[in-house]
């Protein structure tokens, strides 16, 4: 499903326009950025929550050289799916 598809699915299910759709689905994917960039957690019940997490420097390996490598330190984006949507995909 594409951002595009999305919109078109919000606007016919909620009864709005499509220029309506768009900008209350930035609106969500604003506000659940802004949560996360904030070190929050955004929590939809029934759907799941979204979440930052850490991850430490590391050593690797290059695997076409085998050469050693620096991994950096950053932030990564988690989605823990809750019930309910465990539920319907299986």
């Amino acid at each position: 499903m594409t951002k595009g598809d999305l919109v078109n699915s919000i606007a016919e299910n909620a009864n709005l326009t499509k220029d309506q759709a768009s900008d209350a689905l930035t609106a969500t994917l604003n506000a659940i950025s802004n949560a996360m960039k904030n070190g929050d957690k955004a929590a939809i019940l029934g759907f799941g929550t979204f979440s930052v997490s850490h991850r430490k420097a590391r050593k690797g390996i290059n695997p076409a050289t085998k050469q050693p490598i620096d991994i950096a330190a950053k932030n990564v984006v988690k989605f823990k799916p809750g019930k309910n949507l465990a539920e319907i995909v299986n």
